[in-house]
C-alpha cells in the first residue's frame, strides 16, 4: 500500500511532465519508495516536444513503479495503424513507442484499489458499457484490465469519431459515448473508472461541454482539473488537463493515498 498517483495527458509538454513529477516529490532520474504512478497516455503532440516527454519517459520506465498506458495518440504509430496527426513523430521515436507495445511496458490498463476497498480501472479514454459487454461483463476492475492488456481488437474501435457507445478505451468521449450509455444501465455498475482523453468542460473559461444529467452529476476541481461524475453509486473520474498548444497554467495529478495496483505485471 502506499501512493498511486494517476498523471493525464502530457501532450508533449515535458515541462509539464516535470512539474507533476516535482509536485509529487519525484525526479527524472526515480520515485520515492512508497509511490507508483500510472500515466494515461497521450504522452505526444500538441506540445513543443514531444521526443523529450518520451525521454523522461524513457529513464521512469526501468522504474517498475512507473506503469505506462496507451492513448490513441501512442496507438497512431504502432503497428499497421495509420497516422493522423499533421506533424508526425519521427523514426526513432516511433521505434521507441513500438518496442515499449513488444515487451509489454506500453499497457491498455490498469486496476487500482483504493483505501475504501473500491476499485477502479485506469485506461486512457475510458471503458465504454458497449465494450464492456463485449469483453464479458467482467465485474471487477482486476479483471477487465487484465482482459483489455491482451489487447482484444476492440480496443482499436474509434466510432464516430469517438462518440457513440461502440468507441474503445484508446478514443470514447466524455459524456455522451462514456458517461451516457452508463448511468442508463439498469444493472450494477462494476467498478469506478479514471480517464484521460477529454472532459465534459473546457477548463480555460470553465464552461461545460454538455448539459442534462451527466452536468448534474459533475464535480469540478478547477484548479487540478479533474472531472468527478456519479454514475450508477460509483465515480468516473476524468484527468485530461487539456494542455493544448500551450500547456495548462494550474492542474494537478490525482493521487489516492494507501492504494494499490492489482493488474499483473506484463514484464
Amino acid at each position: 500500500m502506499g501512493r498511486v498517483a494517476i498523471i493525464g495527458d502530457v501532450g508533449g509538454h515535458p515541462d509539464q511532465l516535470r512539474r507533476a513529477l516535482a509536485w509529487l516529490g519525484a525526479t527524472e532520474r526515480g520515485l520515492p519508495p512508497d509511490l507508483t504512478v500510472i500515466q494515461v497516455g497521450d504522452l505526444v503532440d500538441r506540445g513543443p516536444d514531444s521526443p523529450g516527454v518520451l525521454d523522461i519517459v524513457a529513464n521512469l520506465l526501468d522504474v517498475r513503479r512507473w506503469i505506462q498506458l496507451a492513448g490513441n495518440h501512442e496507438a497512431q504509430y504502432l503497428p499497421g495503424r495509420a497516422v493522423f496527426w499533421r506533424e508526425p513523430l519521427g523514426e526513432g521515436d516511433v521505434a521507441r513507442l513500438r518496442e515499449w507495445w513488444a515487451d509489454g511496458r506500453l499497457r491498455v490498463a490498469e486496476a487500482v484499489r483504493t483505501a475504501e476497498g473500491d476499485e477502479l480501472l485506469v485506461t486512457h479514454a475510458g471503458l465504454t458499457l458497449a465494450c464492456w459487454q463485449r469483453l464479458g461483463e467482467p465485474m471487477s476492475a482486476t479483471e477487465a484490465a487484465g482482459l483489455l492488456n491482451e489487447r482484444p481488437e476492440l480496443i482499436w474501435e474509434v466510432g464516430a469519431h469517438g462518440r457513440d457507445g461502440g468507441a474503445g478505451p484508446l478514443w470514447a468521449e466524455s459524456g455522451a459515448a462514456l458517461h451516457e450509455p452508463w448511468m442508463g444501465y439498469r444493472g450494477v455498475v462494476p467498478f469506478g473508472q479514471v480517464h484521460g482523453h477529454s472532459t465534459v468542460v473546457r477548463f480555460a473559461d470553465r464552461t461545460w461541454r454538455c448539459a442534462g444529467r451527466v452536468r448534474q452529476r459533475a464535480a469540478v476541481d478547477w484548479h487540478a482539473r479533474h472531472v468527478r461524475v456519479r454514475v450508477g453509486g460509483r465515480v468516473f473520474t476524468g484527468i485530461d488537463p487539456g494542455h493544448g498548444r500551450n500547456g495548462a497554467a494550474e492542474w494537478q495529478p490525482l493521487v489516492l493515498e494507501d492504494s494499490q495496483v492489482t493488474t499483473p505485471s506484463l514484464r
